[in-house]
């Protein structure tokens, strides 16, 4: 009978990537759910605070992320961040598109117990919050960013919203500080093209 070898010290198991990771919480593994979450919700929640401007919607776009993400399918076009990240976005989306039809049926019907002009004053005030760059403001930030390729919205999100340098980015997605620069560039030009007045 031969003994098994003691493993060497200092090693510690080598932990699943990402992808490997999002493998078991497919196969539906708990814990590989709670390590994904671990390893990516905090970020996830920054760019959902950026869309949103608020705190409860954040959270709650983070959890349609990781609910999203049971019911999709990683094809391994991107890294498993910016795949969520994307997901994220049109989450963000639904949201804002859901708030606004919400809107229309409370000014439609003069919300509960107003009068109509209240009511006319609140769209007002609605559109100016818009203008001066408010929470709809950053709402609307989701429909454009579920316009870009998935590439252009990762470098627009660490760039605009996380605040990250150039350096930071290529390190971040593993590509040259040129490759950043590049897709940044043709990102804010796509931007401007289908969104007028877009400033970064």
């Amino acid at each position: 009978m031969t003994a098994t070898p003691p493993a060497a010290s200092g090693q510690t198991p080598k932990l699943p990537d990402d992808a490997e990771l999002l493998g078991l919480v497919v196969q539906g593994s708990e814990s590989a759910f709670k390590e994904l979450v671990n390893r990516h919700g905090r970020y996830l929640y920054g760019i959902a605070n950026s869309l949103s401007g608020n705190a409860a919607d954040a959270e709650d776009l983070v959890q349609e992320t990781m609910i999203g993400a049971l019911n999709s399918k990683f094809r391994g076009e991107s890294t498993v961040r910016t795949w969520l990240v994307g997901i994220l976005v049109r989450q963000a989306g639904m949201l804002r598109r859901k708030k606004t039809r919400q809107a229309r049926s409370m000014s439609f019907f003069g919300g509960a117990g107003s009068d109509p002009a209240e009511s006319g004053n609140a769209m007002d005030q609605h559109a100016d919050s818009r203008s001066r760059g408010g929470p709809d403001a950053k709402m609307d930030l989701a429909v454009m960013l579920d316009r870009l390729s998935p590439e252009h919205r990762e470098v627009i999100v660490l760039r605009e919203l996380e605040g990250l340098t150039y350096e930071q980015i290529a390190a971040e997605i593993n590509v040259p500080r040129g490759t950043v620069e590049s897709r940044l560039h043709r990102a804010r030009e796509e931007l401007r093209k289908r969104f007028k007045g877009y400033q970064p």
